[in-house]
């Protein structure tokens, strides 16, 4: 296992390529330029120990040293042993609403990044507790079973978007459905979900969803972003608002935020329902509502005892780099000995 400390120095390799190019574009004009001055044989006469070979050698150094220098900033970490951890925790799964009109922006910067900051914000506020992430619409589909690694649903939560999914709807009743399969760990005493959503276009299976997973030791709290306002829902073409959505009677359709039908699966789950209009107040909530849980004891398996391996990258870019002043780009007088391109016998044709 590894890790890598600072990822945003990868961005030192995008010089590679221009160092490639600019190698090639003076090569280009050496070479126009000597053909101008004179022709190859009296080149040859003029410099007989020049060696593009040797050239194009000390361009790969460099670059290589440049790569090693760029992976050593980045601080590559490996772990050096794998250990059992008990922790105590509750597992959380997090069923987001991901269907068209979670794109209104009633509520900045709209609907959809408002629930997914506000997971963003929980998670950072989680210390041991094992999470899992479903995306829903007209239908629901896992994104991240239950696990430890917050980085994993940081990076599964910011991928998620209005146009993931074809069907359209807001099929709450699948989300709690494949919500109920997430918890793995028969001993755990709080299973808890977390339905974000502004509720509108829902299924009215939902109630018996709820009922089901209330009777296998779910609780289930609704989050509720969007206002009672509402807002229309933009069509976007290459990231540009086009138009909005309308109906069959060519009216713009506006979405509105369905807090009683919220409220009411909050109410049938045993949890309860909070506006997501306030990220903080909702962390607050979540994290005061965590606390007073029992936790349950479990174990996961996690590296341990990471060390820094940037060492290595810098030592072979010192040598690297000391290889390349060191080397010449005239021929050496050793090679040019061992003749192995017959170049004596041409030169005296």
């Amino acid at each position: 296992m590894y890790q890598l400390d600072e990822k945003i120095y990868f961005y030192v390799l995008v010089l590679l390529p221009v160092l490639l190019l600019l190698f090639l574009a003076f090569k280009f004009w050496q070479r126009r330029t000597q053909k101008n001055f004179a022709d190859a044989q009296l080149l040859d006469k003029l410099s007989p120990n020049r060696s593009t070979f040797k050239s194009v050698v000390k361009l790969i150094l460099i670059m290589l040293a440049l790569a090693c220098l760029a992976i050593a900033l980045v601080n590559p970490k490996i772990g050096t042993k794998l250990e059992t951890v008990k922790r105590e925790g509750v597992d959380i799964v997090f069923a987001i609403d991901v269907s068209k009109s979670m794109a209104a922006e009633d509520i900045a910067p709209n609907r959809l990044e408002k629930a997914k900051r506000i997971v963003s914000e929980i998670i950072n506020n989680l210390a041991s507790d094992r999470i899992g992430i479903i995306a829903y619409a007209g239908q629901a589909y896992p994104q991240l079973p239950i696990t430890t690694d917050y980085s994993a649903g940081k990076m599964f939560l910011q991928s998620m978007n209005t146009d993931m999914m074809s069907s359209q709807g807001t099929a709450i009743n699948e989300a709690i459905d494949l919500a109920t399969t997430y918890y793995d760990d028969q001993d755990q005493t709080n299973r808890v979900l977390f339905l974000i959503s502004d509720g509108e276009d829902h299924s009215d299976m939902a109630i018996e969803s709820v009922e089901k997973a209330r009777e296998a030791g779910i609780k289930i709290f609704t989050i509720g972003v969007g206002t009672a306002k509402g807002g229309p829902i933009p069509i976007r073409v290459n990231g540009i608002i086009d138009s909005y959505k309308k109906d069959q009677n060519g009216e713009v359709v506006i979405t509105q935020l369905d807090e009683n039908m919220l409220n009411g699966i909050a109410r049938e789950g045993d949890g309860e329902y909070i506006n997501g209009s306030n990220t903080e107040e909702v962390v607050d909530f979540v994290t005061e509502t965590l606390n007073k849980m029992e936790k349950t004891e479990f174990e996961s398996k996690q590296y341990a005892d990471f060390k820094d391996q940037f060492q290595w990258f810098v030592a072979a870019a010192i040598l690297l780099l000391f290889l390349d002043i060191f080397l010449l780009e005239r021929k050496t007088v050793w090679v040019q000995r061992l003749n192995l391109f017959n170049e004596k016998e041409k030169n005296e044709k």
